[in-house]
């Protein structure tokens, strides 16, 4: 078992990764959350049969009970409608008992859990206990919490750091193979912003991240959580410009999504062609060579992450991506590459130069006019 710390001073918290790790779920609650008796378990149906029983035994053994509260299995559970259902849910739930959430499942889980969990009673405490590739190396480290709204992703929330990960790779072998190319976008996102190793290792191994080896999933995991801690740690709450780099590929992947409604791509899959529009306007500004840009789009192409944009039109995504939460007034930030490993934030990109790049990964070169 891994242990990795975010240091956070007061609001300091362990990442714990390995397999099994979450039978020591119920000690480890003890240990970090001393006191509370009541767990708020935020889940889908799937993890909800398939897992929450020994969720809920290893609770038990630690003489804390539990109550489940299943959501929709999609992006659309990140809406103010589920979020206040959940909060008159567990107002009526909780009442005299030390209670603090759960939230286990992917990403959607756990910007909702821990949105709730922000703004109940002003914050109770929450753990994250992340089931999917994407969700171990990115969303469950960092606190930030969210929900949607009709505008753009992300646009309701709090930084509001759990109080403990518990991430059990074993959760990962339920995993569709689409879900596990989702998460290695994450991964390689990591190994382009800060660790030129992790993606020569990805360009190596990306077949047994790909098949889910223990191995080299216990090595991805714990590099990319290790980056995010040790970011977040300097960095978090994006004041300092330094988490700013996390956002990678970010500005246009979630513009991709919102442009898609949520459901024409998922999130890893969007990000990664937000992350190759961002590795184009690099090019095109000369900040990378040719040669590590080949190298960065025949790795996405290595785990078969879509590199071209589908049913999108051109009007859509630039609409979109002005609701980026990362514009300064007017201006636009984005996070560009210097090189593989080597990430800066820039301002103010002239619209004529992202458009291009958005125009260069249609699918059709004229589509959206």
């Amino acid at each position: 078992m891994k242990h990795i710390k975010v240091n956070l001073g007061k609001h300091s918290y362990p990442v714990f990764i390995g397999s099994g790790v979450i039978q020591s779920l119920g000690g480890l609650v003890e240990k970090y959350l001393p006191g509370y008796d009541t767990a708020y378990i935020v889940t889908n149906a799937y993890l909800h049969k398939k897992y929450c029983p020994a969720v809920i035994n290893t609770l038990r053994r630690a003489g804390i009970c539990a109550k489940v509260r299943l959501i929709p299995d999609s992006e659309k559970a990140k809406s103010l409608a589920i979020a206040g259902s959940l909060l008159e849910d567990i107002a009526s739930f909780s009442r005299s008992r030390r209670v603090f959430i759960v939230a286990f499942g992917g990403g959607v889980v756990g910007d909702l859990a821990g949105f709730v969990a922000s703004v109940f009673r002003r914050g109770i405490p929450y753990i994250q206990i992340p089931t999917t590739l994407l969700a171990q190396v990115d969303s469950s480290i960092g606190g930030k919490t969210a929900v949607d709204l009709k505008q753009g992703k992300n646009l309701v929330g709090a930084f509001y750091q759990p109080k403990l990960v518990v991430s059990d790779i074993d959760f990962l072998k339920s995993l569709t193979a689409r879900q596990v190319k989702s998460g290695l976008a994450e991964v390689i996102k990591y190994g382009l912003i800060k660790d030129r190793r992790l993606f020569s290792y990805l360009e190596r191994n990306f077949r047994a991240g790909l098949s889910l080896k223990a191995k080299a999933v216990g090595f991805i995991v714990g590099r990319a959580s290790a980056i995010k801690a040790e970011i977040v740690s300097r960095d978090e709450r994006e004041e300092k410009g330094l988490r700013t780099i996390l956002n990678f590929g970010h500005t246009i992947g979630h513009a991709i999504e919102a442009a898609g409604k949520y459901g024409l791509y998922n999130h890893g899959e969007a990000i990664a062609l937000g992350m190759l529009v961002c590795a184009d306007i690099s090019l095109g500004l000369k900040l990378i060579t040719r040669k590590d840009f080949l190298r960065i789009e025949n790795l996405f192409r290595k785990v078969s992450l879509p590199t071209k944009i589908k049913n999108l039109r051109l009007n859509d995504i630039i609409s979109a991506h002005y609701h980026d939460k990362k514009f300064v007034g007017a201006k636009n930030r984005f996070v560009l590459l210097e090189g593989i490993g080597i990430a800066k934030v820039q301002e103010n990109i002239p619209a004529g130069i992202i458009i291009k790049a958005v125009q260069k990964r249609l699918l059709l070169s004229r589509a959206g006019r």
